[in-house]
């Protein structure tokens, strides 16, 4: 009796389904030319990601390259966070004369621009209070199509405060103290719906917060802000406040992932940042910045 062919593959395995060498499979994984992902040394292959691969090469093999010649660049819309400078930056170095633009829009912005057929890949952490689970219910809502998510890393959220924390801030509950002045982020934002869920589990009036209709768009300008005593306090990632020497108050431990729809997913420049993702320099950078865990980097979390 023939034995189950898994939902995740190994070398052996995915050499056996697609009945080539496994030395093949090998150098397929580290040319990017075949999905896969590689977490603690060993290369995984999503079953319904090769199946997929395997249409479309048989399919569309010159539709995909014209494409892929025509667009060097890849677009991305979503959650914003320092780390992606360092992402940016070691996929161009990689993929020279090839370039990545974030646009930061919020989480829910990006998955609606991958709705759109805007970008190329949205960044997302957007919690669901009900599981407990990221992403992975809005990416259904919103796209309600065959996606990708992978796992780029987790990083702590908290409140950013001025050195020695004048207000003795602890946790969000604080906000609603009359003389804390704060800054939001944008509606739609993965930090912006965090907070909305935890003042509804507290259940503070919004309304009652002094600075809570003002929002910005990025972590660094919230840290800017507070550094500058324009405002007490905002939600920002703990990397924001080693980099402007402000003090921090963790709340979350949250995962941050990228959703690539499927037909972009084997395109070159989404496989060249897959590969910067799982690689050992942008694992080695994030740790170095401080508030991230990039253990898993480059798992793939969903295919659907």
């Amino acid at each position: 009796m023939a034995q189950p062919i898994p939902q995740l593959m190994n070398t052996r395995e995915v050499a056996s389904y697609l009945g080539i060498n496994e030395k093949k499979v090998y150098a397929l994984a580290k040319a990017r030319r075949i999905p896969c992902t590689r977490v603690t040394g060993k290369w995984t292959f999503p079953r319904k990601l090769i199946d997929s691969w395997i249409e479309q090469s048989a399919v569309q093999p010159q539709t995909r390259d014209l494409r892929q010649e025509q667009r060097p660049f890849l677009l991305a819309a979503g959650s914003d966070d320092p780390s992606l400078g360092v992402l940016r930056e070691l996929f161009e170095q990689q993929t020279k004369p090839a370039s990545f633009f974030l646009n930061p829009v919020g989480s829910s912005g990006g998955l609606a621009a991958l709705r759109d057929g805007v970008a190329d890949l949205a960044t997302s952490h957007i919690l669901d209070p009900a599981s407990g689970e990221y992403n992975l219910a809005f990416v259904k809502n919103f796209l309600g199509t065959k996606a990708v998510v992978v796992q780029l890393f987790h990083r702590q959220l908290g409140l950013v405060v001025a050195p020695g924390n004048p207000m003795k801030l602890r946790a969000v509950a604080d906000l609603a103290r009359r003389k804390v002045r704060m800054i939001n982020r944008q509606a739609g934002s993965g930090t912006r719906l965090y907070l909305d869920h935890a003042l509804a589990r507290l259940k503070i009036n919004s309304q009652k917060l002094n600075g809570y209709e003002t929002a910005v768009a990025t972590h660094v300008e919230v840290g800017l802000r507070v550094l500058r005593g324009e405002v007490d306090t905002g939600l920002a990632t703990m990397t924001t406040a080693r980099m402007l020497g402000l003090d921090f108050i963790p709340l979350a431990r949250e995962r941050f992932d990228a959703v690539i729809p499927q037909e972009r997913f084997f395109s070159a420049g989404v496989q060249a940042l897959l590969s910067v993702v799982g690689s050992r320099e942008f694992r080695g950078r994030l740790e170095a910045m401080g508030g991230y865990d990039s253990s898993e980097s480059g798992r793939i979390i969903q295919t659907n």
